[in-house]
């Protein structure tokens, strides 16, 4: 959904009013934004969600874990497990044709014409924008910066907040979740 379409329209409008009339209590309003941010996504390709979820959970309970370790070394493996996965599949939606292409155009130049395929992966709207808010949650975590986030549901909404969700900026968790913890984002 584009935000300049008739459908952004209608989805913002509805939201709007639902957000203001509907719901007086933070609880709620947290939950229509993280089910609005969802069916946001899900506009453009609902199998992504998976992705988008898997993100949130995957630094959600890295942010407890860490939080909760007794030692540097946890703490750093942990920090490791995220980072890994999240740019591996940054990395393999972003570049993963591009590499293996490459790859035959230098086989190529040395006279090899390998019959390399590559995939019809399609790219993930706003995956840069949620990988790094979560990557840099967790690191904000690691470097002590801020304590994990205990509310799923408000940290999910620092994720996928979709007025930030495929435009971007990048929010850092220490501006972002004090203001969807406090309400105060859309006052």
């Amino acid at each position: 959904m584009l935000f300049n379409s008739f459908e952004f329209f209608i989805f913002f409008i509805t939201f709007f009013c639902l957000y203001w009339k509907v719901f007086k209590q933070l609880k709620a309003q947290n939950i229509l934004i993280l089910v609005s941010s969802f069916f946001f996504y899900a506009w453009w390709d609902w199998r992504f969600l998976f992705l988008l979820s898997f993100s949130i959970l995957l630094d959600y309970i890295t942010g407890v874990k860490m939080c909760g370790a007794t030692n540097i070394s946890i703490k750093k493996r942990w920090l490791w497990l995220s980072i890994s996965i999240n740019l591996g599949f940054l990395g393999f939606f972003k570049y993963y044709n591009f590499f293996i292409s490459s790859f035959a155009d230098l086989l190529a130049q040395f006279g090899l014409n390998p019959n390399i395929h590559t995939l019809k992966i399609i790219l993930p709207v706003g995956i840069s924008f949620y990988t790094f808010h979560g990557l840099s949650y967790v690191i904000d975590i690691y470097k002590g910066r801020i304590k994990a986030e205990k509310n799923l549901v408000d940290y999910a909404v620092f994720v996928s907040f979709f007025p930030l969700l495929v435009a971007g900026l990048i929010e850092r968790a220490t501006h972002l979740l004090p203001q969807i913890k406090g309400g105060e984002y859309l006052t």
